[in-house]
């Protein structure tokens, strides 16, 4: 695959995830001190204040009245709903169980962009999503076994988080072509933000942080600068270049991150098949990701 603009966007959705991937071991790590709502608060409450002057700054066109409607509800979707399913499901399993259920987000992608018409369903692609998602229950099997009880509870939470994730990709693309990738993110995160921000002040979700140490304002202050401003930049800047399910087959880096993390800060195990669960990722990105100009022309 040539670095073109597709490439381009290809390695900024791996650029995302991985980043992402680092935000689920983040989190967990919060969710001990404060609740999900207040988390998601925090993450997209930094990150609109970070992307807002450059979006002001940005020379694209002025939104209508349609693109602030349809931005609203994605960022209600995606900043609000899918912080607090992710954010809840970390109280009841893993940072790799949860990254792993993540991980269904581009087979779902795939199904869903094909039954609303948005993208043509081809075997080389649905290959590489399927490896991909083999790679990632490789690498992750051994540590599967160690779990909370009930942690198939918080599995659901973050397969319908995944579900979240996956209509955003697909409806924001058009959006994020007229507006520009700043702009579009800058007001879909500020507006589900707002939401998170208003929701845990009512609630009093905010109270726990006059107990916060130096290791959790590290831990919301990263989640807003590269959880939320870098990372949610950088997958909107994919899609504005590919195909919803070529971006979406890079949240398979993620649970790898996630398990490093979760190792580093929360003590969670790693094993021997780590190694072959990358490969095969990262095989399956490439297999999903490259095709013949005439077939990619066919799937945009």
């Amino acid at each position: 695959m040539a670095l073109g603009g597709e490439g381009w966007g290809v390695l900024a959705a791996v650029l995302s995830s991985t980043l992402g991937g680092t935000s689920i071991g983040a989190t967990r790590f919060l969710v001990n001190a404060i609740d999900p709502l207040a988390i998601g608060a925090f993450r997209f409450g930094i990150g609109f204040l970070l992307l807002a002057p450059a979006a002001w700054l940005a020379r694209g066109p002025r939104p209508s009245p349609q693109d602030w409607f349809g931005t609203a509800a994605l960022g209600v979707l995606y900043f609000a709903l899918f912080p607090i399913l992710f954010n809840a499901s970390l109280i009841f399993t893993t940072a790799a169980r949860g990254a792993l259920a993540l991980s269904t987000l581009p087979l779902l992608t795939m199904v869903v962009g094909a039954a609303l018409g948005r993208e043509a369903l081809t075997a080389r692609k649905s290959a590489g999503v399927l490896l991909a998602m083999g790679g990632v229950a490789l690498a992750l099997l051994s540590g599967l076994s160690f779990a909370p009880a009930g942690a198939w509870r918080g599995d659901l939470l973050m397969v319908a988080a995944a579900l979240c994730m996956a209509l955003y990709s697909i409806w924001s693309k058009s959006f994020i072509g007229r507006l520009g990738p700043i702009p579009f993110t800058a007001m879909a995160m500020g507006i589900g933000g707002a939401c998170l921000v208003l929701i845990s002040w009512w609630r009093g979700s905010f109270e726990p942080v006059a107990g916060f140490g130096a290791a959790q304002w590290f831990a919301a202050v990263y989640l807003g600068v590269f959880g939320a401003a870098l990372t949610f930049y950088l997958w909107a800047f994919a899609l504005q270049r590919t195909t919803p399910t070529r971006v979406a087959i890079s949240v398979c880096v993620n649970p790898i991150a996630a398990s490093l993390v979760g190792a580093a800060i929360l003590h969670e195990p790693l094993s021997w098949n780590l190694l072959a669960g990358i490969v095969a990722v990262f095989a399956g990105i490439w297999v999903a990701t490259t095709a013949s100009s005439k077939t990619k022309r066919a799937e945009s």
